[in-house]
């Protein structure tokens, strides 16, 4: 079995893949004080939780956006499994051509979305990952990684909303079925939640106009956190793959393995 490690600015998401299935999927916030031995307790004990016999983890393959984080993470992997971690970067083949100023300042995590999405959605693509921030990215006809685009993630706006503010309160994301709100809470709900749905049917049909396609003609994915939540803000139709970052990583080792076992 493998284990994949996507460390994001908020959760750390750990998946445990059987072949190309995966068997156990879990995440903890992430928190640049925890040290190795940390982290390693936590594998352990969510592993003997679900039932999953650690000697049958024979690979780790990391994806990590916070630096502090991506070292003790790392030799967790390697000295509870006795194994080495791959992690995602220069060095590792991914089978994915990324057409962008610098190749080299591609987040790891925004290369296992396309590298997944290449691999199970026709091109062009637009994949949007909606954590922390929220990222859309876009592949052409030939399955280039060709840019992405930043914006507030969902959380991210609510709580900029009620620091940046002396009298809007800090709500939780609860669901709201009225684009006009009567209260504070609905108001401030209606506007992100229906707001970052406008946003993304936008989005997709300007990827669409510069990928010089008709509207309708690319698959659309979306992953991260709040894409299920998001879904039904959205006029575009799109299809939701929670796991798509943790089978890029697993896409990534496959073909890097017979370099490291």
């Amino acid at each position: 079995m493998l284990l994949t490690i996507d460390v994001g600015n908020t959760n750390i998401v750990f998946t445990v893949f059987d072949g190309a299935e995966p068997v156990l999927d879990s995440r903890m916030n992430t928190d640049t004080s925890r040290m190795a031995d940390q982290y390693a307790i936590f594998i352990a004990d969510i592993l003997k939780l679900r039932k999953v016999d650690r000697e049958s983890i024979k690979g780790a393959i990391i994806s990590s956006v916070v630096p502090p984080v991506t070292a003790q993470i790392k030799k967790a992997a390697e000295e509870l499994f006795g194994i080495k971690a791959l992690l995602v970067g220069p060095g590792l083949k991914t089978g994915l051509n990324i057409k962008i100023d610098d190749p080299s300042v591609l987040g790891g995590d925004l290369v296992c979305a396309a590298v997944a999405a290449k691999e199970f959605y026709k091109n062009p693509c637009i994949i949007i990952d909606m954590g922390t921030i929220t990222k859309v990215m876009a592949l052409d006809g030939g399955g280039a990684f060709i840019g992405v685009t930043f914006s507030p993630g969902i959380e991210m706006s609510f709580e900029v909303m009620s620091e940046g503010t002396a009298s809007l309160p800090l709500v939780g994301s609860d669901e709201t079925h009225k684009i006009i709100g009567t209260n504070t809470a609905d108001s401030i709900r209606s506007g992100v939640l229906n707001g970052a749905g406008c946003m993304l049917d936008g989005l997709t049909s300007r990827f669409e106009k510069e990928l010089g396609v008709q509207k309708g003609e690319c698959s659309v994915v979306a992953t991260g956190g709040n894409a299920a939540q998001i879904k039904p803000y959205c006029e575009r139709a799109f299809d939701v793959n929670l796991h798509l970052v943790s089978h890029g990583l697993r896409i990534i080792y496959d073909k890097n393995k017979p370099n490291y076992i």
